[in-house]
């Protein structure tokens, strides 16, 4: 196999695997939002996707879960939808991928082989961008709402306004790394297939030479007729 595809599906696969993990930070952290207020300065205010968490500055937090999921506002429940359909995609993905290493012998020999492969591959590939942006929408969501309630105009300048937190950017760099994971996968499957299901002869290996065949000639020189005189 060609060096420069074997080191992007390589590549590809640890991006992948950091990615998904991100994503997975992203949906359980609780620091999608944070509220901080004049009133209380030793407390601040944390805003997930499962629970609510207070924060003090002694070090102390405490966190309580929702305890219903009609009565969460509309856009933790979509994000808590995609978020979940983004981890199972992804991981889906991830295990598809895994078999289309050709480090690893899970098709037999032989151009059929390389073909299940790359099919495998590409199909990683694609499910790792679908998790991709299925990641970056609820994300990217979230953080519209937060900005259009923060400059609502309507909203007096005293009342506390919730902002970014870190959740938002782990969800944001998981997403994009997820995209880069799908295209380093396909960009692994870019060569010819030929090149991929070369033999041993193909990769510089000695090919067999027939047997040559030597005439064997008698030394005996009893056999040999004597010389006649006259």
């Amino acid at each position: 196999m060609d060096l420069c595809a074997s080191t992007l599906e390589l590549l590809g696969m640890v991006v992948y695997m950091a990615a998904w993990l991100c994503a997975l930070a992203t949906t359980l952290m609780p620091q999608w939002l944070t509220l901080s207020t004049d009133l209380l300065l030793t407390e601040s205010y944390e805003l997930g996707l499962w629970e609510t968490c207070v924060v003090q500055d002694m070090g102390g937090m405490e966190c309580r879960p929702y305890d219903s999921l009609l009565g969460l506002p509309q856009d933790i429940k979509v994000a808590r939808v995609f978020m979940c359909i983004s981890l199972a995609v992804g991981l889906l993905g991830l295990l598809l991928a895994i078999p289309g290493l050709h480090l690893v012998n899970s098709f037999s020999q032989g151009l059929e082989g390389c073909r299940a492969k790359r099919i495998m591959k590409v199909a990683g590939g694609v499910l790792g961008m679908v998790a991709g942006v299925l990641s970056l929408v609820p994300v990217s969501y979230v953080a519209h709402l937060t900005v259009m309630r923060y400059f609502d105009e309507s909203v007096p300048e005293v009342v506390p306004r919730w902002e970014f937190g870190d959740a938002l950017f782990c969800g944001w760099v998981g997403g994009f790394l997820l995209l880069v994971a799908g295209l380093l996968l396909f960009a692994s499957c870019l060569g010819p297939l030929a090149d991929h299901s070369r033999g041993p002869q193909a990769d510089g290996a000695p090919q067999a030479q027939s047997p040559k065949r030597y005439e064997v000639r008698s030394t005996d020189h009893s056999s040999r007729k004597p010389p006649e005189y006259v």
